[in-house]
């Protein structure tokens, strides 16, 4: 059954369905979608042209699809923000749509967003994201799924963050981060995020080539020509591995640096994982 506050304010042209609880002087905008058993607590705005997708949970003070601080938006532009089922938006987080005609912000599907995140308009966050408290994603930012953020992190516009990937707390992170790789509080690639590879259900084998492949492109000190070619010349390249090399190679912003410590230990905290 569907619970909406007396002094919530929903607009007659939104799109409510089975289920949903809306709470205390929250407010839902024209053109909204949301899917059966959300629920969104007090004080929530869903902005026009948002859609939440069924089971998402919405904490106090949250703002979602808000015009973009962007001096490019002109009033009256049709843009959207989607967010996919059971995510859990917490206190305070902001997203905004894009400025451009047509344009998405999307958030995936049992994605995380903790207190006072902040995310751009026209970023795409894919599904099983973490991304915790005063993490500020900017404008066009890619995080591919099951990536998780640390607190305090400062992203750039454009940048991309690869799937499984884990970024260390108070980084600022000016350029593209590969699949599978932990990020250091030193804002350098420190190896591969080998609990979560293991989490994911990855087995010794695909870890061990994805280590390798990190090892290879970040610690041999060979170019990055060099180390993806070298990367290559393994038979039978798994999925993860070609996702790895194709990722580094569509970089436009570059990729996060090597450990430096680690390249002149000639790549001895990276040793081969023991089962």
């Amino acid at each position: 059954m569907t619970d909406i506050h007396p002094t919530a304010v929903v607009s007659p042209k939104a799109q409510i369905g089975v289920g949903v609880h809306i709470g205390p002087y929250s407010v839902v905008e024209d053109d909204c979608v949301i899917g059966d058993d959300c629920r969104i607590d007090s004080h929530v705005k869903i902005a026009r042209y948002t859609t939440l997708g069924p089971r998402c949970r919405v904490y106090l003070g949250a703002l979602i699809g808000e015009e973009p601080q962007d001096h490019r938006f002109q009033p009256g532009t049709v843009a959207w923000t989607t967010v996919g089922a059971d995510t859990t938006i917490r206190e305070y987080v902001t997203i905004h749509r894009s400025p451009f005609p047509e344009r998405y912000t999307r958030i995936g599907s049992g994605t995380l967003l903790m207190s006072f995140v902040h995310v751009g308009h026209d970023a795409q966050i894919g599904d099983r994201v973490t991304v915790a408290n005063q993490t500020a994603v900017s404008g066009h930012v890619i995080i591919e799924d099951m990536a998780v953020l640390s607190g305090y992190i400062l992203i750039h516009q454009f940048c991309r963050i690869g799937k499984l990937a884990m970024v260390g707390a108070r980084t600022i992170i000016r350029q593209d981060i590969p699949p599978f790789c932990m990020l250091a509080e030193n804002e350098c690639v420190c190896g591969p995020n080998v609990i979560g590879l293991r989490r994911a259900g990855y087995d010794s084998f695909a870890r061990m080539a994805i280590r390798r492949a990190i090892k290879t492109y970040f610690f041999k000190g060979l170019n990055a020509t060099n180390a993806l070619a070298e990367i290559e010349k393994t038979p039978d390249l798994l999925p993860e591995v070609r996702h790895f090399v194709q990722f580094i190679r569509s970089t436009e912003r570059g990729i996060m640096p090597g450990d430096p410590e680690l390249i002149a230990l000639g790549i001895r905290g990276v040793d081969e994982e023991k089962e």
